[in-house]
């Protein structure tokens, strides 16, 4: 009995998660906001894939709530898979950015998931074999105006994950990160993608897609997961370019997004 944790798994990627970890038979704890709809979309996967699947609406940046629960979950579940998925971001100048909205990217992107990873890895490493997805963005291969915070925050991501799966190599723990692209998780981000055209849609995938690879690459035990060959493509060539050019032609396309975007 087996199980796998999701954060935010209420909807977009997350639920996308879970909805492919209930087809390969894994048992789930979905964790996500209160009011996320977490209690049907439990009793529709137990029913259309006989697994069993537990879930706890909090908000994760509650620190006490996020030890009582996962003080809980390692009490009564075993855990062998835990995705980091739950994140936030926005795209604004600094400037018109309201406090709370950066200090939620901060505490939802970066400290609840270290907190979390750290409360869950002693009861990882109890596990024959164990694996962490964390879920970066290919934001976090370079700065971007009119973001800031949250590039920086998919960078923290990206070096906290790779930093791990160093210190775990030779555990039965395995970290992987995943870089996904574009993604239509809500109407604001879906009609800035659809405004764009096919710049906006170069390495749109599925949200479906890009669980099944992440969860597929991660029990082969690949350290980075970029999914999606337009988004292979654009890694590569923007290594090739300088930071300083890189920096303005991204910052120059996302100065677009703010008025598809809410703050």
């Amino acid at each position: 009995m087996a199980y796998t944790l999701i954060t935010g798994s209420g909807s977009g990627l997350g639920k996308a998660f879970a909805v492919q970890c209930a087809r390969q038979g894994n048992n789930l704890i979905l964790f996500s906001l209160p009011g996320s709809g977490l209690e049907s979309l439990a009793v529709d996967l137990k029913n259309e894939y006989h697994i069993d699947v537990q879930f706890f609406e909090f908000d994760l940046r509650d620190t006490i709530a996020l030890q009582e629960h996962i003080s809980n979950v390692i009490a009564n579940y075993s855990i062998n898979f835990l995705i980091n998925n739950a994140g936030t971001g926005g795209t604004s100048s600094l400037t018109d950015t309201p406090l709370e909205r950066i200090d939620d990217i901060i505490q939802i992107n970066v400290r609840s998931t270290s907190l979390l990873t750290r409360l869950l890895i002693p009861h990882l490493l109890q596990q024959k074999e164990s694996y962490i997805l964390n879920v970066s963005s290919m934001a976090a291969f370079t700065p971007i105006a009119y973001k800031t915070v949250y590039p920086a925050s998919k960078a923290f991501i990206s070096s906290f994950s790779l930093g791990l799966r160093e210190e775990f190599a030779g555990t039965g723990l395995s970290v992987s990160v995943l870089y996904p692209g574009p993604i239509m998780t809500n109407s604001n981000t879906s009609r800035r993608i659809i405004h764009q055209g096919m710049k906006g849609k170069m390495g749109l995938l599925a949200t479906s897609e890009i669980a099944r690879i992440g969860i597929r690459r991660t029990l082969r035990h690949r350290p980075v997961i970029i999914p999606g060959l337009m988004n292979k493509l654009n890694h590569f060539l923007m290594t090739l370019l300088p930071l300083s050019f890189k920096l303005r032609i991204v910052s120059k396309e996302v100065k677009k997004e703010i008025q598809w975007s809410a703050t």
